[in-house]
Order: C-alpha cells, then structure tokens, then sequence
C-alpha cells in the first residue's frame, strides 16, 4: 500500500488519498480550552498528501519545533466526486470512516498566529496526518454518536462523543464542497475534543473511534 492511501477494513482496497480538510473548533469544550471563539461557520485547513502516515507508524517531530500536541478525531473518507454538494444528499459522498490524528506543532502555530501568518507548517508536516484503516459507512449506524477516546502510554487524555460536534458531517460536506470541489479518496478531519496536550519523543498514542477501531502510533 502506498503511504498516500487508506485501506478498506472490509475488503483491503487501498484508496489514494487526494486532499486532507480539517475542521478547527468543531468541539465547544475545544475551543474554550484554546481560548478562541466558537465558530459560527466551519473553520477549515488543509494538510497535504504527505502528511499522511499509516496505523503503527511514528511521528516525526521536526527539528525546528520544540512542542508536538495531539489531537483526535474522526475522519470521513469521500466516496464519490462532488462539488455544491446539498445537504440532504451530502451522506451520499460518504465512502467510509477511519479515526486519525491531527499533529500539530504548537509553539510554530501560536507564532504564526500572533504575527498573522499562515500556520501550514504547524499542521501539515511530515506525518502530521496518522490514520487508521477505513470503515465502510453501512458499517457504522450513526456517525454523531461514538464514543472516541486518546490515550498516551495507556492513560487516557481525550474522551467525547462524536455527537458534540458543533457541524454535523452532511453540513460538513455541503458547506466545504462549495468551496473545493470533493474527490473520492479526499478525508476531512471533522475536529478534536478538549484534551489536547503534548506528545513527547517516546510517547505510544492510541486513538480509539467505537464501531471504526483503533489507530496507535509512536513520536519519535
């Protein structure tokens, strides 16, 4: 399997992943917890390709960053190509569903942000984008109400319901697909709840997503 692709749990279909959005502050508690605002609309940024890194690999802090921080989340995997996607017919796209990480490096994000500069290297680094293997979407009865838990070394640090996400995933879908057009193998990280700390050289990180699995990888 390529690095740039996620499997199929059910039928070991490797899919080449195109672009990774991400959702920032889609948890309330998140949002409190990193002294922002809780958006009226979804706050969106993207990781590239390359980013990706597959179950039981090891994340890569870079030699210019000094403070790794995780945080969990559950992917939705695009099936189906589309752009002004409505709502009503956004679950249509859904391919499946895979639990992930998104790594980031906070001291470079919190510089950025306080001088106004983009942040893309603070989120989309080499191996920022751990995810596991993908769950087809009739597998999983409904996706606003799993249980998703992180634990580092076995103590558990994030634990909330998918079901306290501010954006439902069709609202997701209907308001990023006006702006990027959708392709199958596209993954939208749909936000992290409170908990998010840091990760140090050593660390094992377990994601667990109910109905979908479990995602561990290392920090190197």
């Amino acid at each position: 399997m390529s690095v740039r692709a996620v499997t199929n749990s059910v039928t070991g279909e490797s899919l080449p992943v195109g672009k990774i959005l991400c959702l920032g502050r889609n948890y309330r508690e998140h949002a409190r917890e990193m002294n922002a605002e809780v958006p009226a609309t979804p706050v969106l940024f993207l990781k590239p390709s390359t980013a990706l890194l597959r179950n039981g690999g090891t994340v890569e802090i870079p030699t210019l960053s000094r403070q790794l921080h995780y945080e969990a989340e559950m992917v939705v995997v695009i099936g189906k190509e589309g752009k002004a996607i409505p709502r009503d017919r956004a679950m249509d796209h859904v391919e499946g569903y895979a639990v992930g990480l998104d790594m980031t490096l906070r001291d470079l994000q919190g510089e950025a942000k306080s001088k106004g500069l983009p942040w893309s290297v603070a989120k989309g680094f080499d191996t920022s984008a751990p995810v596991s293997h993908v769950v087809p979407r009739d597998r999983v009865r409904d996706p606003h109400a799993l249980q998703l838990t992180l634990q580092v070394n076995g103590s558990t640090r994030q634990q909330a319901s998918t079901g306290e996400m501010i954006f439902r995933i069709d609202e997701i879908i209907a308001f990023v697909s006006k702006i990027f057009t959708l392709d199958r193998g596209d993954l939208i990280f749909t936000g992290t709840p409170r908990g998010v700390g840091e990760a140090r050289s050593g660390d094992t990180l377990t994601a667990t997503l109910e109905s979908v699995g479990t995602l561990t990888v290392t920090v190197g």
